[in-house]
């Protein structure tokens, strides 16, 4: 995931504004990490740099 994105990203359950956390991070991209939204306090994964924006009753399909 770019870290431009986060000026676009928001909480799809609230709207709210989303907190990165790094887990993993190359020059180009964030490989590993989360989104936060402190509003609802859902959480949404980084994996292989790809943000997991699905409601989490949807995640596990």
């Amino acid at each position: 995931m770019k870290r431009d994105l986060m000026e676009i990203l928001a909480c799809p359950l609230c709207k709210g504004e989303l907190q990165l956390t790094v887990a993993e991070e190359t020059p180009q991209e964030i490989v590993r990490g989360e989104l936060t939204c402190p509003k609802c306090r859902e959480r949404y994964p980084i994996e292989d740099a790809i943000p997991n924006l699905l409601p989490p009753d949807l995640r596990d399909r």
